[in-house]
C-alpha cells in the first residue's frame, strides 16, 4: 500500500508536556487540511467501504449529538473554509470530492468530510461514555473495545493513566465549555505507516529506532445543545528523513 505522509508538523513533536498536557485552542482553529488530506480521505473512504463496522459505532441513545456534531461541522466549515464549499445539501471537500448531507448517518458522513477521527463523549453517571466514533485511524486500540466504556476503561493500556490523571481528565472533560475548546499532542515511533492500526488492549512498545514519527493533535470541545464532548484526532505520520 503506498505510504500517506506528511512532511511537516504545526507543532513541536519534541516539546517536553506531562500529561494530560492541555491547552486552550482558538475555535476557529480546531480542525485542518494539510498536505496528506487526499490520500488520508481516500484511505478513509476505503475503510469505511470495506470496514465500517471496524471503523465506525453508534450507541443507543447518541443519535442527538452525533447529529448535533454532523451540523457543528458543517457550519465550522460554512464559516472558516479551509478550501470546502458548503450549500444545503451537499460539501465540495478541498479535493474536489462532493460529499451528501446524510443527518441520517451523521458519523459515516463526518468520516467522508474531515481528516480527523471524531469521537463523541457522553456524561453517564460519574464518568464521560465513548458513545459514538468514526475511528479511521486507530494507533494501537480498536474501536470496538472502547465503544461503550467509560474514560477509565478506555485508557487501561496507558501505564501513565492511574486514578490521580484520571480524576484530573474527568474534570476536564466536565469543565470544557462551548466555544473554548481545548487541545493536546502525543508523539510515538512506528515501524510502519500504516494509518489504520488497531491492536488489543495489550501493545507492543515503541522504539525510538523505529522509522516513522506517528503523532496526533488531539482536540476537545463541547456541543452546545446535546453537552456531549468531541474528541477529534488529527493524524499525522512522517518519515524519519522529514524530520531532520
Amino acid at each position: 500500500m503506498t505510504e500517506i505522509l506528511q512532511t511537516r508538523l504545526p507543532y513541536d513533536p519534541e516539546a517536553a508536556h506531562a500529561l494530560p498536557g492541555i491547552a486552550p485552542l482558538n475555535i476557529t482553529d480546531w480542525l485542518l487540511v494539510d498536505e496528506a488530506f487526499a490520500g488520508q480521505m481516500a484511505e478513509r473512504a476505503r475503510l469505511l467501504s470495506t470496514q465500517r463496522d471496524e471503523v465506525l459505532a453508534v450507541t443507543e441513545g447518541a443519535g442527538p449529538a452525533a447529529v448535533e456534531l454532523l451540523q457543528f461541522v458543517v457550519n465550522w466549515l460554512a464559516e472558516n473554509g479551509h478550501g470546502y464549499h458548503v450549500s444545503a445539501k451537499e460539501i465540495r471537500r478541498p479535493d474536489g470530492v462532493i460529499v451528501p448531507l446524510d443527518s441520517t448517518d451523521p458519523m459515516g458522513t463526518l468520516g467522508h468530510l474531515v481528516q480527523e477521527d471524531l469521537c463523541i463523549m457522553e456524561r453517564r453517571g460519574d464518568e464521560h461514555v465513548l458513545t459514538a466514533a468514526v475511528l479511521c485511524f486507530p494507533a494501537s486500540w480498536h474501536l470496538a473495545e472502547k465503544i461503550g466504556r467509560p474514560l477509565t476503561t478506555i485508557h487501561v493500556p496507558v501505564k501513565a493513566y492511574d486514578a490521580g490523571l484520571a480524576r484530573r481528565v474527568q474534570r476536564l472533560f466536565d469543565g470544557v465549555q462551548p466555544g473554548r475548546p481545548l487541545w493536546r499532542f502525543n508523539a510515538l515511533r512506528y515501524a510502519d505507516a500504516a494509518l489504520h492500526q488497531p491492536r488489543p488492549r495489550v501493545q507492543p512498545g515503541a522504539r525510538a529506532d523505529y522509522p516513522y514519527l506517528r503523532t496526533e493533535r488531539q482536540c476537545v470541545l463541547r456541543l452546545p445543545e446535546t453537552r456531549a464532548c468531541v474528541f477529534s484526532i488529527h493524524t499525522y505520520v512522517l518519515a524519519r528523513a522529514s524530520q531532520l
